[in-house]
């Protein structure tokens, strides 16, 4: 906690005292604290999902907020840029002070290089209102990391514009509070897109692997960087013979693909996400999807800015395949935290940890003890208990009066649970609502903005009522 806060004491000097390079003309200073109720020991989903880690699952708590972000460009062209930030919480009933974020990324155009923690969902699903990607929502604390990307589309040299691509590759560090301590991230993302003017159609693929670490209950992890990027079949020492074929680490990504057309008043974005953990899940057999579109009113005087619906299955699992060679989305056999940080699942939301879990079953479900021995948690089924679902997400963007600005979720799920024995409480499934409306209100001789939220969730999985207020103060206008 002293490194971070130093690292913060930093970053705030480097903002205000450059005068000369004009630091203070994009220097903004946020501060906010948001109170969350509910009628349960917990919060609804939509309450603390997809907010990047800042808001704790308990049934009353206050997050605060002390925050700022700068930015220069250089150069005639202004093309060459610099960015850093921080946003330091308090939370956990005044028992949690972390940095959500703390970065720096330079960068010429859209190419950047960028280092810390920074807020970033991965994947072509709507940012305002998708029920989260499949490869990196926001619904995790940021991981730190640093990498390279091209973080928009940048046309393909001698195509006239007509094939753009993006993509980046980084390295992140997944902490202690894991299975496997001192684990690595290895993160990258391609994508293409074909296209000139209204009509672009694209097409992408991403790829996760959580590799290396230490755990003193197995043999020493072999750490091989190009087995792990290239995907390779390899014997990372964690296995035994029978189980080979197998990879370095812990591995998943996400094949995905675009519609996109635009007009001068109107945008609409289709999107597919396919999931898939091995090799195996790449096949055309694999009817798993996350469906989305994306309605967008451009004009300025409409109160309705935006739609999104979505459609996902989950519930097949690459069972085309024999039983050991089924996959168990965010789940692996050794890694056995799977794609979760910080107890937050980082991809979707819809998925049930057993953290969550146990909320839902408190005499059914039971949270690993990562710091245990392997051979007590032998036999007791997958952290992530809830992977096989189906269902449907709508979500809306207006303004009401042209004063309040309003965000409406409506999501419904059936769970199924996953493969193992151990989800049982699902067994044979669950169905389950989840909502939340927002509603947001900017002082008009103030930076203050007022936000007020409430969210119900009902079904067979839990019945709950939250209550979110809070109020942000951000500062961005310096005169001299």
């Amino acid at each position: 906690m002293k490194r971070l806060l130093i690292f913060l004491t930093i970053l705030l000097y480097l903002a205000v005292t450059d005068l000369r390079a004009q630091v203070l003309d994009s220097l903004l200073i946020k501060v906010s604290t948001t109170g969350t109720l509910a009628s349960e020991d917990y919060q609804p989903l939509w309450i603390t999902s997809q907010r990047f880690g800042t808001l704790t699952d308990r049934k009353t708590d206050l997050s605060t907020r002390v925050g700022f972000s700068n930015a220069h460009r250089f150069g005639g062209d202004k093309q060459f840029y610099i960015r850093y930030g921080a946003d330091l919480y308090n939370n956990d009933h005044f028992g949690e002070v972390f940095l959500q974020q703390a970065y720096f990324k330079a960068g010429y155009g859209h190419l950047e290089l960028r280092a810390g923690r920074y807020e970033e969902m991965i994947g072509e699903v709507d940012k305002d209102l998708s029920s989260g990607s499949l490869g990196v929502s926001g619904n995790a604390l940021p991981i730190p990391q640093v990498g390279i990307a091209f973080t928009d589309y940048v046309n393909v040299p001698f195509t006239n514009g007509w094939l753009q691509f993006k993509g980046q590759l980084s390295h992140g560090w997944m902490g202690n509070d894991r299975f496997i301590k001192e684990a690595w991230l290895h993160q990258k993302t391609m994508y293409l897109r074909v296209g000139k003017k209204r009509l672009k159609v694209g097409a992408g693929l991403q790829h996760y692997a959580v590799w290396g670490g230490e755990q003193k209950n197995l043999p020493e992890i072999k750490k091989n960087f190009w087995d792990v990027f290239l995907a390779k079949e390899a014997n990372d020492g964690t296995v035994g013979g029978d189980y080979l074929p197998n990879r370095s680490g812990d591995h998943r990504g996400v094949v995905e693909g675009t519609i996109d057309w635009e007009t001068d008043r109107t945008g609409l974005h289709l999107y597919m996400q396919m999931p898939f953990e091995t090799g195996q899940g790449i096949d055309i057999r694999n009817i798993d999807r996350l469906l989305g579109v994306a309605y967008t009113n451009k004009q300025e005087s409409a109160w309705l800015h935006k739609v999104v619906a979505e459609f996902i299955h989950t519930r097949q699992m690459n069972d085309f395949y024999t039983h050991n060679y089924q996959e168990s989305y965010y789940n692996n056999g050794i890694y056995l935290t799977g794609w979760e940080y910080q107890d937050r699942i980082i991809g979707t939301p819809l998925f049930v940890s057993r953290i969550r879990g146990s909320q839902y079953f408190p005499e059914a479900v039971t949270p690993f003890d990562w710091n245990a021995p392997r051979d007590s948690l032998r036999g007791k089924g997958w952290n992530i208990i809830n992977n096989r679902v189906i269902g449907g997400h709508l979500g809306f963007l207006y303004t009401i009066k042209r004063m309040f600005a309003a965000r409406t979720l409506l999501t419904f799920t059936q769970n199924y649970g996953n493969s193992d024995a151990a989800s049982d409480p699902f067994s044979p499934s669950m169905y389950q609502f989840y909502t939340l409306q927002e509603l947001s209100y900017q002082l008009p001789s103030l930076p203050l903005t007022l936000k007020a939220g409430i969210a119900v969730d009902w079904g067979e999985l839990s019945d709950n009522a939250g209550l979110m207020l809070g109020v942000n103060w951000q500062f961005d206008r310096w005169k001299r």
